[in-house]
């Protein structure tokens, strides 16, 4: 390593002010600073100082993530030879899921850092590390068979749209990876739904066995079919249809875990979404008016993608509530928010994506008046004289 650092401070010049590549300044320090620990400090202010920047903190998230994306990977494989009929071993479905999820992986990274570059250059600025994160979550809320343009334009979008045109990474009010999503929902329904999207080559004409339908729970659940649910544990453990890296609520929970313990993540916003998520599936279940209604209220919590949204795309701390009454309010609601939308729009089982996007956009409002409240409490305990 430190061969490679006096190699990077030799051509460092080059690439400083009046240096022959004075242009590329943002990409040479966006390499630099992912070999190296940045050597900027502040020097003026009162802050505080720790190991832990920007570049750590999205590795650790990444790493929390690895759990639901190895897992996805072999569940990927697993589901489409339970659709041939045949039964494989460990590696061999994971090695397919891995040649299918790869490709997606690489174009979102590619692209988006490449979209991320570009602005950098053309303002001048820092390559920021937000798109680390963003980058392998795209790649796990999208269908496996997506088709690799489509999923090109639509990082392009979530970085153009939901992050630049705002200022860049901390500076967005919509989570990236969501918007993105949200995107392809919108502009090809064909290729975000239905009971053919879910299995690497049913799209694409594989004749699955009889009986075989390919249907995710919550397809099932909207259709009222609530018999034909997999069990219990199957949606908890995730082998069941969906997300690459949404089906497994254990997988997701030991990513949980990462982010709570290294302090990446709030438990408190975890902690009040899925209790949002519980008490509205019970409130439901009290009314009773459809099939879907009376699917237990704890089921709802492993079924699609609740539980992936309200750990790892609810906690970005740039898009959800900073004060932390907010952010109790904030899961709270995001999580009544998605079990309300995914029960009652018959058109879309799915309420996760929509209820987050929409929470993001109150988010600085229920921090406003947290403040507001904050103050006035404050105010009545202080005699003001005249």
């Amino acid at each position: 390593m430190k061969a490679l650092r006096r190699y990077v401070d030799k051509i460092k010049p080059n690439f400083e002010k009046g240096g022959k590549y004075e242009k590329l300044r943002s990409t040479f320090e966006a390499f630099e600073t992912f070999l190296f620990v940045p050597d900027t400090v502040t020097t003026r202010g009162s802050h505080i100082r720790d190991a832990n920047d920007m570049k750590r903190t999205m590795a650790l998230v990444v790493i929390a993530l690895v759990p639901a994306l190895l897992f996805g990977m072999w569940n990927v494989g697993h589901q489409h030879f339970l659709a041939l009929g045949e039964t494989t071993g460990l590696w061999q479905s994971f090695w397919f899921g891995f040649l299918k999820v790869l490709p997606l992986i690489v174009v979102s990274y590619v692209v988006g850092l490449g979209t991320e570059f570009f602005f950098a250059q053309v303002r001048g600025h820092e390559v920021n590390e937000g798109f680390l994160v963003s980058g392998i979550l795209i790649p796990m809320i999208v269908p496996v068979d997506i088709p690799l343009w489509m999923l090109a334009i639509a990082v392009i979008f979530a970085v153009i749209i939901g992050k630049e045109v705002f200022g860049g990474t901390g500076m967005n009010i919509l989570n990236p990876a969501l918007t993105a999503r949200a995107f392809l929902f919108f502009a090809y329904p064909g290729w975000m739904s239905g009971d053919q999207v879910w299995i690497a080559g049913l799209k694409h004409g594989l004749r699955a066995v009889d009986g075989f339908s390919g249907a995710t729970p919550l397809a099932e659940a909207a259709a009222g079919h609530l018999g034909n649910l997999p069990s219990a544990w199957s949606m908890f453990a995730g082998t069941i249809p969906g997300s690459v890296g949404e089906t497994s609520t254990i997988a997701i929970l030991i990513g949980a875990l990462i982010l709570i313990y290294t302090g990446v993540g709030s438990w408190k916003i975890m902690v009040s979404a899925f209790g949002g998520g519980l008490i509205m599936g019970l409130i439901l279940n009290l009314w009773g008016a459809n099939a879907y209604m009376q699917v237990p209220a704890w089921e709802h919590l492993v079924m699609g993608g609740f539980a992936f949204g309200m750990v790892f795309m609810v906690t970005d701390p740039v898009t959800a509530a900073q004060t932390e009454t907010g952010k109790w309010i904030y899961g709270f609601l995001t999580g009544i928010m998605a079990i309300l939308i995914r029960v009652l729009n018959p058109a879309y089982p799915e309420g996760v994506m929509l209820a987050i996007l929409l929470m993001n956009v109150f988010a600085p409002l229920i921090d406003h008046y947290v403040i507001e409240a904050n103050i006035k409490r404050r105010l009545k305990r202080v005699k003001v004289t005249a």
